[in-house]
This record gives C-alpha cells, sequence and structure tokens, in this order.
C-alpha cells in the first residue's frame, strides 16, 4: 500500500486530520510510552542527529512535527541555536510547552501549531531543519519534503530521522514486537486502540534507504546521505540544498 494511503482512524476525513486528532488523543502519555517502547534508545537517536547538525554551527533551527518537543530541546542544548518547534497537535504542543518552561528554555525555543505542507516561513530563513519520526506522516510527502527545502538556507541541510527496516536474521524478530507487542502496550497505556497499530502500518509502507534517497534527490538536494541506527530499526538522512 501506498504511504500516503495509510491513516490512523481509516475514516473518510484526510490523513492530515486523522493524524492530527491521533496526537491529540495520545499526547499526555506520549512521552512515557515513546521512552518505554523504544528503551530510551530514542534518546541516542536523537543525539546523533545533533551532533551532525553541530558541525553546521546553525543560529536559527526550525524542528518540524516538533511534537513534545524531545528533539528542539536537543537541538537548544547541542547546539545553543534558536529553535522553532512546529506541529499539527495543539495538545501536543502544549505538552512541549510546559516541558519547554520547566527547563528555563522559553527564550530560546518557540513552539508554534503549523503544517509542514504549507510551511508559515520565508525562503532561506533557516540554518538547518530537522524532523524525528515525522514525514511518514505527511499526507504529501514530496510537497512536504519540497517546503523543507524551500525554508533551509542555500549550501545548508535538512535532518530527518525516520523509522526503517531490520534486515537480516533479526528481521523478523523485530516485527514481530513491532506488530503484535507494541501496539498492544501501546492500545493498553495510550487508550487509543489504533494509534499503535497506524505505527507499524505507516513504517512497512514508507520508502528507506535508497528510496528515500531518491525521492529527496527529485525533491531538488544536491547531496543526499543516510545513515542506518540500531540494526536499521531507524535511519538518519542528511539532506543538502
Amino acid at each position: 500500500m501506498e504511504h500516503n494511503k495509510v491513516t490512523p482512524y481509516n475514516s473518510e476525513y484526510s490523513k492530515k486530520s486523522q493524524v492530527e486528532d491521533m496526537f491529540d488523543n495520545i499526547a499526555p502519555k506520549y512521552d512515557l510510552l515513546n521512552h518505554v517502547l523504544s528503551m530510551k534508545i530514542d534518546v541516542l537517536w536523537r543525539n546523533k542527529l545533533v551532533n551532525m547538525l553541530k558541525q553546521d554551527k546553525p543560529g536559527l533551527v526550525l524542528d518540524v512535527a516538533t511534537g513534545t518537543g524531545d528533539l528542539a530541546i536537543t537541538v537548544q542544548k547541542g547546539t545553543n541555536a534558536s529553535v522553532i518547534g512546529l506541529d499539527l497537535s495543539q495538545q501536543m504542543l502544549n505538552v512541549g510547552i510546559e516541558k519547554i518552561r520547566k527547563q528555563n528554555l522559553d527564550s530560546k525555543i518557540i513552539m508554534q501549531k503549523g503544517d509542514a505542507e504549507q510551511l508559515p516561513f520565508e525562503d532561506n530563513k533557516f540554518d538547518g531543519v530537522t524532523v524525528a519520526f515525522g514525514v511518514r506522516n505527511f499526507e504529501n510527502l514530496e510537497k512536504g519534503l519540497s517546503e523543507l527545502r524551500r525554508v533551509v538556507k542555500e549550501d545548508k541541510s535538512i535532518y530527518i530521522l525516520e523509522f526503517s527496516k531490520v534486515e537480516g536474521f533479526l528481521g523478523p524478530f523485530y516485527m514481530f514486537y513491532f506488530k503484535n507487542i507494541l501496539p498492544a502496550i501501546g492500545r493498553l497505556v495510550s487508550k487509543d486502540n489504533r494509534a499503535y497499530t497506524y505505527l507499524p502500518d505507516s513504517v512497512n509502507a514508507f520508502p528507506f534507504g535508497e528510496k528515500m534517497k531518491s525521492i529527496l534527490l527529485k525533491t531538488g538536494f544536491k547531496k543526499v546521505e543516510y545513515k542506518k541506527l540500531s540494526l536499521g530499526i531507524a535511519t538518519i538522512y542528511k539532506a543538502t540544498k
């Protein structure tokens, strides 16, 4: 199935609308579930992305699909850049705003509601753009990637952290966990019957590795490289304008 046809609730509403509803629903439990289900390995992945971004010495970074702000906070602390975190879900943003306030980072990180496929920023504004586990949820992947490219400066890069697929002999074991155990825990804790079934479904349908690199090049980036993490569970893509 095409990735844009995989939706959280299989309803008549657009994918964008369903994704917003899903994240509004699970926002209160999102951070807890994220860290439990990933055994906190997602923290290491974000740190790796920020270590790559740090080499660009960014002054202003846009974090798209920022959610509760984990990557925005890691970017700010790792680079000392000013960060704008943008997300469709107001409930996720509310959790992030409180988290940022508690860490006294209000003056460094601005959280705002917005659509990745219609970014409310001028061309060539940011020294870097980051997205962690968000591009999979774009309704129109190419349109979203084009917008990320539009707002980043010439010769600067976007960094995408996204789930991919474990290949080799560990693949079947990981897929069993991903398709059976993870959704069961997600349903139990979040009380949303569909959100954590959508996760493996959307990962299965999403392009990764060379396919994702090819899409980024077609979008107009002049150079794309990627790095597999944790045997391919996730991948970081660096695409330079």
